[in-house]
């Protein structure tokens, strides 16, 4: 039998600490491309067991295999074929790990203290729903279904015993405050959701609670949204809000103070001519746009117009930053406390004799 090594646990990602949001687009893969990458990945010599994480701010892919029966390195040259990008890009934007290292930085990750909004909440759930996706898939075996849940039950304990989260670390929070420092009365604020993820509603949800006027939420389709499992009528009724035709949404932009896009379409939705007439129609109220979308759904000049203000991932992140100081200690002690929990669990799993369960094997997560 073969124990865990070093060798046995992989780690290939991307994300704001080695990629702008430029080159997290050229990365992130889109949804329709994931079962395709999903069929090369399984079929890597000596790769038992695989994940792959995909947000806005961050690709991730998580291996198990035999110990020395695989090359790292076939990860990297596997998702630059994928993905067509060059060698030299891909290792400037990139890290790779192998052993505990993986499972200190999955802790860290689910816990929110790697995240680009130091303490967000949002990407545990995207965590889970990567795993739900692998298991459904049959790729994630014994050695990642231990990772990940033991994953999931430090993401709780950093948020029950440290101060992480303290602040405004949700993202709908954030978004909140900034339409307030806009609007001032955030009862008067009109908005539109354009998608149904995770982002929409986190940021409904906040919107909601501080008395916006009801919501309207638009989808490229009303099919199923492949980062939710839900459509965007299912949505706007959940927040007692108003679904539009996705082909009505371009012309109706006057309408609303605030718009948030949230989708995986991998171009743009709006463009400087639409917001340009847009404001030709509301000349004495501000427009208020997030893009939350990588690749991006707004056209960047858009902000060059007057009284204007769109922010994307990058910018929003900067702002929920601004009171991280005051929570470096907090951060620094999770961090800590995560690390010696990733040393355990490492030991536990080198002690743990079986083999990686075959990439082709159904395997029930473990309890």
């Amino acid at each position: 039998m073969i124990s865990p090594s070093t060798n046995t646990l992989h780690l290939l990602g991307s994300s704001h600490h080695t990629a702008d949001l430029k080159a997290r687009e050229k990365i992130s893969l889109p949804p329709g491309h994931i079962d395709d990458f999903y069929s090369g990945l399984t079929k890597l010599p000596g790769l038992k067991e695989c994940l792959l994480l995909n947000t806005c701010n961050r690709t991730e892919v998580y291996g198990a295999s035999d110990s020395g029966n695989f090359s790292p390195q076939l990860l990297s040259q596997y998702f630059c074929d994928f993905r067509k990008l060059e060698p030299d890009f891909m290792k400037h934007h990139t890290y790779e790990c192998s052993g505990e290292k993986v499972v200190q930085h999955l802790f860290e990750v689910t816990s929110g203290i790697d995240s680009q909004m130091v303490g967000e909440t949002e990407i545990l759930g995207q965590v889970k729903k990567a795993y739900d996706d692998a298991c459904k898939r049959k790729v994630s075996g014994k050695i990642l279904n231990r990772l990940f849940q033991k994953g999931f039950q430090a993401a709780k304990w950093a948020r029950t015993n440290t101060g992480i989260s303290k602040g405004q670390v949700n993202l709908g929070n954030v978004l909140c405050e900034l339409a307030r420092r806009i609007f001032g009365d955030m009862k008067k604020c009109r908005f539109l959701v354009i998608g149904a993820g995770d982002i929409a509603e986190s940021a409904m949800e906040a919107f909601k609670s501080r008395g916006s006027q009801p919501i309207t939420v638009t989808g490229r389709t009303f099919d199923w949204c492949p980062l939710s499992r839900r459509k965007p009528d299912e949505l706007a009724e959940k927040f007692g809000g108003f679904a539009l035709a996705y082909p009505e949404f371009q012309d109706s932009l006057h309408l609303f103070d605030v718009i948030l896009t949230s989708t995986s379409s991998g171009k743009a939705l709006i463009d400087y001519q639409q917001v340009q007439k847009c404001m030709k129609l509301r000349p004495s109220r501000p427009l208020f746009l997030i893009d939350s979308s990588v690749p991006r759904n707004i056209e960047e000049n858009v902000s060059k117009l007057d009284n204007v203000f769109l922010y994307n991932m990058d910018d929003v992140s900067t702002i929920a930053n601004e009171n991280l100081k005051s929570r470096m200690d907090e951060v620094d002690r999770c961090r800590s406390a995560l690390a010696k929990r990733a040393v355990q669990l490492w030991d536990q799993m080198r002690a743990y004799r079986s083999p990686p369960a075959s990439i082709n094997q159904s395997t029930a997560p473990l309890s």
